[in-house]
């Protein structure tokens, strides 16, 4: 089971205080506060967002509407709204729009020892960064193998075992204008209801290890352009050899018979053999031309049999 997605607040300001504007103004002593994936999953929770006192939020974000209500409270309304809006499960405040913060305010976040940041960005503008950090920072995350390529344009995984010719066709791939994403470990980030966002370790980026030659860097071997950063996963193509999947093992009539999930997010699959003579690296940019065609609604296989059908019943 994987755990959950955590980040502290205080890594949260080291990240965007630059990006934001942030100026950690009181709280100093809960930077420690943890914004975890698991709150995501809390429909009376949400993660980030402006005042909501019925539903609130983990990071809250006081812009100039927010503000202005407060300030027109009288004294003792105020402590009650603040008192109110303490009591919850704050990790964070911050205040949007170049706002002035009332001493009531301070004083409160300083007590509870609650982060108090202030940013000159508006606050619509604020809550589209800081949630763009966390759904990055906070998605579920997976390793798997195999080598992750860009193939015109779509993000590509190929697996199969080891030694059966995945780095080599990789290279192969790079050499027709294709780019290297993660060679062996792919880190890959559910960043979406049903996108994967693959990565390459730090450590060994821009590297690819080809049997007989070694470490190969492509970015050094074939330019910036040969390499990418990351990519959505958009499909999977498994090397496998012919003795491993028999006669009826693959569905002859639709090159993406299966899909595999990972992360909960089903990805077609293609399963091409193995075999002397066949050029994979062609099989693979037509099995990712007909992923794009099928993602546009163009089915070859359905077109195959209504022309058959049509032709069994010109015959009838």
């Amino acid at each position: 089971m994987l755990e959950p997605a955590h980040v502290t607040v205080e890594t949260l300001f080291n990240d965007m205080a630059e990006q934001l504007g942030l100026q950690w103004v009181a709280g100093r002593q809960g930077g420690r506060r943890m914004l975890s994936s698991e709150t995501i999953q809390k429909p009376t929770l949400a993660l980030i967002g402006h005042l909501n006192f019925i539903h609130p939020n983990r990071v809250q974000v006081l812009g100039r509407a927010e503000m202005d209500y407060l300030h027109s409270l009288d004294t003792a309304g105020l402590a009650d709204a603040i008192r109110h809006l303490f009591s919850t499960e704050l990790a964070a405040v911050v205040i949007a729009d170049g706002e002035t913060v009332p001493d009531t305010l301070l004083d409160t976040a300083e007590t509870s020892q609650t982060p108090l940041f202030t940013s000159p960005m508006a606050g619509p503008t604020l809550m589209s960064h800081l949630g763009h950090y966390l759904t990055q920072e906070l998605a579920e995350t997976d390793s798997v193998h195999g080598v992750f390529l860009e193939v015109l344009g779509i993000g590509v995984l190929l697996k199969g075992d080891s030694g059966v010719g995945k780095s080599e066709l990789a290279l192969e791939l790079i050499t027709r204008g294709h780019r290297l994403i993660a060679d062996d470990v792919v880190e890959l980030k559910h960043v979406a209801p049903e996108t994967l966002e693959g990565a390459c370790p730090p450590l060994i980026r821009d590297f690819l290890e080809v049997r007989g030659l070694g470490v190969l860097n492509i970015r050094y071997l074939f330019g910036e352009t040969a390499v990418k950063q990351q990519k959505n996963l958009k499909l999977i193509v498994e090397l496998v050899r012919p003795q491993e999947i028999g006669e009826v093992g693959l569905n002859r009539l639709d090159m993406v018979a299966s899909t595999e999930a990972i992360l909960g997010v089903a990805i077609p699959k293609v399963r091409v053999p193995v075999a002397a003579g066949r050029s994979l690296a062609v099989l693979v940019e037509v099995a990712v031309r007909n992923h794009i065609l099928k993602s546009r609604g163009i089915n070859p296989v359905e077109q195959f049999i209504r022309r058959q059908q049509a032709a069994i019943d010109g015959g009838n």
